[in-house]
């Protein structure tokens, strides 16, 4: 029964790991929504939209096998570098706001990554398949492994597999940060935002960023709670 509490129905202090991670990743997700709120409010003085700042930035950097589609929902925003397809939100698409400028140089700083064989994007897509996998079993695999009495094999198995869905976090960060240094220069150098309005830009990127950040933190803590877990058992 002292076995269950510890690890199974009752309170163990490695919770705590995960308490903190769920914490800093609510404050960074609140922190980037009331931002990109803030400046989604700021017209830009070019008044051209997101759509169309991402498709001069393209054209101007003599990119012409990418293409610039809209995708439904909220800061959905995302390049496919599979279909070479810059998508961009509802909010972003249309809009003509300092944010939604920012978002879409953003993207168009991952098209650069692409072009540029920038290579840490190239490690976080040769990691997807093992991530997306990792991010699904890997934690289960631990739990039941713990559950029926400390089956290592499956406990190490499991964590083995829910690195590589810490290793994507990780290396998604400098992948994010640079894109975002990229699309700033971009907005600056085709002329779209500069002065305060590529300040506010800057900070809705920065926002953005530490959601990764958060992301990155909270999956370190949760593997290595995982390993402490599992160490614990096999002391026993």
């Amino acid at each position: 029964m002292g076995n269950m509490m510890n690890y199974g129905y009752g309170f163990d202090w490695t919770y705590l790991l995960v308490l903190i991670g769920a914490v800093i990743s609510m404050l960074a997700s609140s922190n980037v929504q009331s931002t990109y709120k803030k400046y989604a409010a700021v017209r830009s003085a070019g008044g051209i939209t997101g759509a169309e700042a991402a498709r001069r930035i393209l054209q101007m950097s003599g990119v012409n096998d990418v293409t610039v589609e809209h995708v439904s929902g909220s800061l959905t925003d995302h390049y496919d570098p599979s279909s070479r397809t810059v998508r961009l939100s509802d909010a972003t698409f249309g809009s003509d706001s300092v944010a939604a400028l920012g978002v879409a140089a953003h993207e168009c700083g991952h098209v650069m990554q692409h072009h540029q064989g920038y290579v840490p994007l190239n490690v976080r897509t040769a990691l997807v398949p093992a991530a997306n996998i990792g991010s699904k079993a890997g934690l289960p695999l631990v739990i039941i492994g713990l559950l029926i009495g400390s089956f290592k094999p499956l406990i190490t198995i499991g964590i083995f597999l829910f690195f590589f869905a810490v290793l994507f976090q990780v290396v998604t960060l400098p992948v994010e940060y640079n894109a975002s240094s990229r699309g700033l220069a971009l907005l600056q150098d085709c002329g779209i935002l500069g002065g305060e309005e590529l300040e506010m830009g800057k900070k809705v990127l920065k926002a953005a960023a530490l959601t990764y950040v958060a992301a990155a933190a909270s999956s370190v803590m949760q593997l290595l709670r995982l390993l402490m877990l599992s160490n614990r058992r096999s002391r026993r």
